[in-house]
C-alpha cells in the first residue's frame, strides 16, 4: 500500500474524530435550545472532508467483495467464450485482436479476404460482429469494477439468451414417530426452475475519423472505456429498481423483499437500523451488507445508538483490510438507491450473493456505422449485449423503509 494512501486512511480517520466532535457539541446545543448554526455549517465543512474520502472506502470495499470472486468470475467467463458453440471461432488472442480492430478503424468492407474470414457475425438480426474473447473479457472486467451490486451478487455467465435456476418452494419437515412405528413419507418439499432472462441493452460512442486513422491512437481503449461506463450505469440503475419489463428486476422493486420501519415518519434511526439488522437470519447476517447512496451515508453518520455510540465507524483499520461499517457491517454505494424521506426506502441490507443473481450473456456485438455521424467527421459504434438479474432468495434481503 502507497505512503498516499496510507496517510488519506490516517487522515481520513482523524476527519471521522473531528466530526464527532462537532456534532456531539451540536447534539448538546439542540438539547439545551442554543443556536447551531455555527456548528452546522463547521460540520458541513467537516462532512465534506469525509465524502472526499469515500471514493477510496468504496474501491477498498469493492476490492475486498471481490477478492476472490471477480478471479473466479472471469475465469468461468474464459470458459463459456471458448466453448464451441459460444458464437466464436477459436483464434489466437493476438489475431483475434488484430482483425477486430482493424475492422473498427478501416470497416468490413477495406479488410482483406483473411481478416474477413477471421471477423465472427452476430448471430443477432441486427448485425454488426462479435466482440473477441479477450476483448469481453476485459470490458466485464471494468463494467465489475464500476458497478457496485456486481461486487456483492452473485454473477453467472451463459452463451445462451436465459438461464433456469432451480427454485425450492417448500421443505420436508421433521416427523416424530414410535420406536417400532410406520415411517411415512412427510411432505412440502418441492423444487422448481426460475427462468432468468438476459435482456438487451446497447451503448453508443462516437469518434472522429482522424483520431481512427492516428495509428498510435489507442482505438480498444477507448471503447472499452466508454462502452464499459455506460453499461455499468445502466446496470446499476436497473439491478436497483429495475421492473423486469425488458431489463432486469430491481431487488427494490421485487415484491416479496420485506421491509423493516425506521421508527420515524420522516428520518432514519439508529433503532431503525439495529431492527433492520436483526430482521434476517444468522445465515444471510454473517454475509450482509448495507446498500445505500451518499445522501443517505451522511444522515447515518450523525446517528448513535442508545449507549451514545456512533452506528457509523471510520475505517481506522483500512491499511490492514478493514473498511469503513455502519453497525460493524461494510456498505457500498449506489447512486440509485432512493434518498431518506417520508415512506421512501433509503437502505437495503442482506447477503445479496445469496439474494440477487446476475446473468450475463457473454457475447458483445459491434457495428459500425460511418454514415449516421458522417457529416461531423466521425463514426459511430453500436455495442450490444445482454444482461440479466433478479432476487432468487427474498428472505436474504430486507429493505428500511422510512415510517414510524
Amino acid at each position: 500500500m502507497s505512503e498516499d494512501i496510507k496517510n488519506s486512511i490516517n487522515e481520513l480517520g482523524s476527519a471521522f474524530e473531528e466530526f464527532k466532535k462537532v456534532n456531539d457539541e451540536r447534539l448538546e446545543a439542540v438539547e439545551k435550545g442554543d443556536g447551531t448554526a455555527y456548528l452546522d455549517e463547521k460540520l458541513e465543512k467537516i462532512e465534506a472532508k469525509l465524502d472526499s474520502y469515500e471514493d477510496l472506502n468504496q474501491k477498498m470495499t469493492v476490492a475486498e467483495q471481490n477478492a476472490t470472486d471477480v478471479k473466479g468470475q472471469l475465469d468461468k467467463l474464459e470458459t463459456v467464450l471458448k466453448r464451441p458453440n459460444s458464437g466464436f471461432d477459436t483464434k489466437s488472442i493476438d489475431e483475434s485482436l488484430q482483425t477486430f480492430d482493424a475492422y473498427c478503424r478501416k470497416g468490413f468492407d477495406a479488410l482483406t479476404d483473411a481478416e474477413k474470414k477471421a471477423l465472427t457475425v452476430s448471430n443477432d438480426s441486427t448485425g454488426g460482429y462479435l466482440a473477441p474473447p479477450e476483448y469481453v473479457r476485459e470490458l466485464l472486467k471494468t463494467v465489475t469494477e464500476i458497478s457496485p451490486i456486481r461486487s456483492i451478487a452473485r454473477v453467472r455467465s451463459t452463451g445462451a439468451r436465459s438461464i433456469q435456476v432451480p427454485k425450492r418452494t417448500g421443505t420436508f419437515s421433521a416427523e416424530w414417530v414410535a420406536e417400532s412405528g410406520t415411517r411415512s413419507e412427510t411432505t412440502g418439499y418441492q423444487v422448481g426452475l426460475e427462468e432468468i432472462p438476459a435482456h438487451e441493452h446497447y451503448a453508443l460512442v462516437d469518434i472522429s475519423e482522424q483520431d481512427l486513422e492516428d495509428s498510435v491512437f489507442d482505438l480498444e481503449a477507448e471503447m472499452q472505456s466508454e462502452f464499459s461506463t455506460q453499461f455499468a450505469k445502466a446496470e446499476g440503475a436497473a439491478f436497483v429498481s429495475g421492473n423486469a419489463v425488458g431489463k432486469p428486476e430491481g431487488f427494490m422493486t421485487n415484491s416479496s423483499v420485506s421491509s423493516v420501519n425506521s421508527g420515524n415518519g420522516t428520518a432514519l434511526l439508529a433503532d431503525g437500523l439495529l431492527s433492520l439488522v436483526h430482521s434476517i437470519k444468522s445465515e444471510y447476517a454473517s454475509n450482509a451488507t448495507f446498500v445505500l447512496n451518499r445522501n443517505t451515508l451522511a444522515d447515518i453518520r450523525k446517528l448513535k445508538d442508545t449507549a451514545g455510540q456512533y452506528v457509523f465507524q471510520a475505517g481506522m483499520n483500512l491499511i490492514s483490510g478493514v473498511p469503513n461499517t455502519i453497525l460493524g457491517y461494510p456498505y457500498v454505494e449506489a447512486t440509485d438507491m432512493p434518498n431518506v424521506g417520508a415512506n421512501a426506502f433509503p437502505i437495503a441490507f442482506g447477503d445479496f450473493n445469496r439474494g440477487y443473481l446476475i446473468v450475463d450473456r457473454v457475447a458483445l456485438a459491434v457495428l459500425r456505422d460511418p454514415f449516421t455521424q458522417a457529416t461531423t467527421g466521425n463514426v459511430r459504434y453500436i455495442a450490444r449485449r445482454r444482461v440479466g438479474g433478479q432476487v432468487v432468495q427474498a428472505e436474504a434481503i430486507v429493505k428500511q423503509k422510512v415510517s414510524a
